[in-house]
């Protein structure tokens, strides 16, 4: 006997991919519809929240408060929590869509872009994605190492937030973050540093510089460390000046701050991060395959179709010797098996969040997208509560006057049953919050705000304990 999707006899079963804050918001967006309705939520970690977690810097405690609001969702009763488990090795995507009504995919970016330049493959030049996953402890990045010890110039490409939490961490004095939640490790190495001078190297001009104000004002009131701007590279275009007009007033308090930088004369401190506006690099330079300098064009600033600026290379090269390069010039998705994939944009392609057939341009029947997966690497973390309301809008306008009869296979414990027969230790929300506590616990025994577990077989070593 059939029975309206999203009654009280036949809830509507939802699982949601990946446990970062998109997923989180689509989860509370949809709970918050008349229909009755079900989350399991899967993340291949055994903990949640994504790059909150992993991502956020560790002296950036309080935006890391956001996942209070998450524990709400999480506490609600038709909420379940599937830690370890990976899609793709445990579950297929074929088997979610044969056990729920719908599937909600939230996994991010979880690569990186390339500059596409000569000289890429050379030791000494790492993701930003590898650097900040390092020092936040996530599990997939604790193998590398950064030989800070030997490096006194540093390049980091990019002008956005990434860059300058990468370059923050770089100059910041260790003691400072000692008592945050970045590991034991990253600030032993960090201690051994030999960073004297950081260059940020912006393709486009300072009006057009992605980061936020607060994040380069941060790097400006570092007591140990210089920000140093030429006051010739204040001196906006015609172009520039017309298109700030329509800019948000971020826009011009990054010009005015950074007008105000390039006025100062220098402290005299032990460290310098040079902003250095329109110029790319081009190419890698090595000696005995390691790192020695990059080469980079000067940039001016043309009209794009829509009268944007955009960068365009004027044939001046200049060499800058570094001995470490960092690039943070954004993030792509990876695909899934089962999916479809843009390997031009990296993300799944969508309509309105639903997952489409890139050939035929026909929806996917009941697979979705949220987050970086769905529109790419933009935006903060609460840009993601608007995002994810507008694909589960899309859900529940797909689910509305369906019928569904009982489904032995969408029953709540046939996930459960099959993870089991697979030998999957799945981690639920309760395993996770004893681990939170525990990690609270070790931390407050080292002054620490969090000693988190780094990898994947301690995290479940400590789970299982605490389940005792």
């Amino acid at each position: 006997m059939e029975h309206p999707l999203g009654s009280g006899e036949r809830p509507l079963r939802v699982a949601v991919v990946g446990s970062g804050p998109s997923g989180f918001y689509a989860a509370a967006a949809l709970f918050k519809s008349d229909l009755e309705i079900t989350i399991d939520m899967f993340d291949r970690l055994p903990t949640p929240f994504g790059l909150v977690r992993g991502g956020v810097a560790p002296d950036h405690q309080k935006i890391k408060n956001v996942i209070r609001v998450y524990d709400k969702t999480a506490s609600d009763p038709r909420f379940r929590f599937f830690g370890n488990v990976m899609i793709g090795r445990d579950l297929s995507v074929a088997e979610l869509t044969g056990h729920y009504d719908q599937v909600v995919f939230a996994v991010g970016n979880e690569s990186d872009r390339q500059l596409g330049i000569p000289g890429e493959d050379l030791e000494g030049v790492y993701s930003a994605t590898e650097f900040v996953g390092w020092y936040n402890g996530h599990p997939d990045f604790q193998d590398r190492h950064f030989p800070l010890d030997r490096a006194r110039r540093v390049a980091v490409v990019g002008n956005g937030n990434v860059a300058m939490d990468v370059t923050r961490i770089l100059v910041q004095e260790p003691d400072e973050l000692q008592p945050t939640d970045i590991t034991d490790e990253a600030v032993a190495e960090l201690r051994r540093s030999a960073v004297e001078e950081v260059y940020l190297l912006g393709r486009r001009g300072p009006a057009q510089a992605a980061f936020s104000p607060k994040e380069i004002k941060e790097i400006g009131d570092l007591a140990c460390c210089d920000l140093i701007v030429e006051p010739a590279a204040m001196v906006l275009d015609e172009l520039t000046r017309a298109w700030m007009e329509g800019e948000p007033p971020s826009t011009k308090k990054n010009v005015d701050y950074l007008t105000e930088v390039s006025a100062k004369d220098c402290a005299g401190s032990r460290r310098r991060v040079h902003c250095r506006f329109l110029v790319s690099p081009v190419e890698l330079l090595g000696e005995d395959g390691r790192l020695r300098a990059v080469r980079i064009e000067r940039n001016e600033l043309v009209a794009g179709k829509g009268g944007e600026p955009r960068p365009r290379g004027k044939g001046e090269i200049e060499e800058l010797e570094v001995e470490l390069l960092f690039k943070a010039v954004g993030y792509r998705g990876t695909p899934l098996d089962g999916l479809p994939f843009d390997e031009r944009t990296g993300i799944f392609p969508n309509v309105d969040g639903r997952i489409i057939d890139p050939t035929s341009g026909a929806p996917v029947p009941r697979q979705y997208v949220v987050g970086w997966a769905k529109r790419g690497p933009s935006g903060l973390i609460g840009t993601n509560a608007a995002d994810s309301q507008a694909t589960a809008t899309s859900m529940l306008a797909d689910a509305a006057g369906s019928k569904a009869a009982a489904n032995r296979e969408k029953e709540p414990g046939a996930i459960v049953e099959l993870l089991a027969e697979r030998g999957v230790d799945f981690v639920s929300y309760q395993d996770w919050q004893r681990l939170d506590q525990d990690e609270i616990g070790r931390g407050e025994a080292t002054g620490k705000v969090r000693l988190k577990y780094t990898a994947v077989d301690s995290m479940m070593e400590a789970v299982r304990s605490l389940r005792e």
